[in-house]
């Protein structure tokens, strides 16, 4: 049964427990995160030495709070955790974020292991200790302790991450909002006390508004459950995962970092391989992958034309795809060549990389585009745009918006230069396009998407193969034991 993390996510009233008047401390900022962030629930700071904190009435102690809580988010030193607990205990409150830092990373686990005896024992669910915090995009909650000036948050999208370390999370959601990646939520879980990955990820497996799920581990609580709920997962939605601590440093390193067993990087990478989950190597790898899930990229198979007005560009999007494993270069057919020479200079050579040439006009581009998606043998279009060429005008975006909006095939856009040419980047993706700055990056993520793409029909099959001869085998045996029973009646 999936844990119920809604109140995590998704709660009507929180309390912040270490809440205070000074905007260095980390519950001040949260405190104020939540308010600036939209929050519409109830929010109770909780500090037993302040009257009034950003124009909300504080209280001394949970206990003293008339109304419900849904959800505490504790941010006091670590000595002073275990009696937060108790108190949330008498105000019956069931979820708890422990912020906090100080147990099992730094070799405090005699500490960590007393919480969460006592979580179990009070039947809490914890998400923490020594983490970052949680976003939901949707819900505008916002318990991240780094001041949102500092940090950019993300406009509501198909994207979540589930990241063990607050650091890489807390960058990696901050260049990827400034880039116009968008998200559904994030969660930073540190130590994993209670709470772990795998019960993240199935909580996320069922959320609406999740197209696909990001993952940063540094190690594995329960590997089997991990699996199983990967299996679980990956039959329906994609999850991708870089993991961390693949070296022997980088295995130390995570064990002072949270406190977590690496284990062994080549059982893992096989567990990913078996359930169809995809391996990122790189956090720019995985949300330039996420970017194109969460665009809607999908190709029925994997032949690709390459349309350019950049000759150079072509040649490294050719050698990017000849050393992908995935991803093929698609053949014009004679009908779409024919169409093409209607409107192409005589000196353009017409095929895969198509070459629009540096005097390339909006109209080239909208009938090269068309008459490519057109064309039965091209599963999908690598349109490169360089705004530097004269002739090319802002009215582009409008063209490639438009071919994307009338054929069933994915266009993918790459496009290099500053400030004027992010910003017709950021309006393509805003129109639902999924646009990258390199080759290199977008053939990457377009071989590792294909790839999961090609085996997860047949993933899906054998899943539901597998659950069926399951309730099969059920059947079959209730009816067995029936026939059984009915015999020794007849014996009788």
């Amino acid at each position: 049964m999936v844990v119920d993390l809604n109140g995590f996510f998704k709660p009507s009233s929180v309390a912040v427990v270490g809440a205070s008047r000074n905007p260095a401390k980390v519950g001040h900022v949260i405190l104020k995160n939540l308010i600036d962030g939209g929050f519409k629930g109830m929010i109770f700071p909780i500090n037993p030495e302040a009257d009034n904190i950003l124009g909300y009435r504080v209280h001394s102690s949970l206990v003293k709070v008339s109304e419900n809580i849904d959800l505490a988010v504790i941010a006091v030193p670590a000595e002073l955790v275990l009696e937060t607990i108790d108190e949330c205990k008498k105000k019956n409150i069931k979820n708890v974020l422990i912020i906090t830092a100080g147990f099992g990373e730094v070799g405090n686990t005699a500490l960590e292991q007393k919480l969460k005896a006592k979580l179990d024992s009070y039947e809490m669910k914890c998400v923490g200790v020594n983490c970052l915090g949680i976003f939901d995009a949707y819900h505008k909650f916002d318990t991240l302790f780094l001041p949102r000036y500092r940090l950019t948050r993300p406009k509501p999208g198909g994207i979540s991450f589930i990241c063990q370390s607050g650091a890489i999370g807390s960058a990696i959601l901050d260049i990827a909002s400034t880039s116009g990646y968008t998200f559904s939520k994030f969660v930073s879980y540190g130590n994993a006390t209670q709470i772990d990955e795998s019960d993240l990820l199935e909580y996320l497996g069922t959320d609406e508004t999740t197209k696909v799920v990001c993952m940063y581990v540094e190690g594995i609580k329960n590997g089997e459950k991990f699996f199983e709920t990967l299996k679980k997962v990956t039959a329906h939605k994609p999850v991708i995962v870089l993991k961390g601590g693949l070296t022997d440093a980088g295995k130390h390193a995570t064990l002072s970092h949270t406190g977590a067993l690496a284990g062994d990087s080549a059982v893992f990478f096989g567990i990913l391989e078996q359930v169809n989950a995809i391996r990122a190597n790189s956090l720019e790898e995985m949300f330039h992958i996420a970017a194109l899930v969460e665009k809607g990229v999908k190709f029925k198979s994997n032949r690709l034309q390459i349309i350019t007005n950049g000759g150079g560009y072509g040649i490294l999007s050719t050698d990017a795809i000849a050393s992908s494993k995935h991803v093929k270069l698609a053949i014009l057919s004679q009908q779409t060549t024919a169409e093409i020479k209607k409107f192409a200079p005589t000196h353009m050579n017409i095929g895969n990389p198509l070459d629009l040439l540096g005097d390339a006009t909006t109209e080239r581009y909208k009938q090269a585009l068309e008459a490519c998606l057109k064309d039965s043998g091209i599963d999908g279009v690598l349109l490169i745009a360089l705004y530097q060429t004269p002739l090319l005008t802002t009215e582009v975006v409008e063209v490639i918006s438009e071919a994307h909006r009338n054929f069933q095939k994915p266009i993918v856009v790459i496009s290099t230069g500053g400030e004027f040419t992010e910003l017709l980047s950021r309006s393509l993706r805003e129109r639902g396009l999924a646009v990258f700055s390199f080759p290199d990056e977008a053939i990457t993520a377009l071989d590792k998407l294909i790839a999961y793409q090609m085996r997860a029909p047949a993933k899906i099959k054998t899943v539901d193969k597998t659950v069926k001869m399951q309730k099969e085998k059920k059947v079959q045996k209730k009816t067995a034991g029936k026939k059984a029973k009915s015999v020794k009646k007849k014996k009788k």
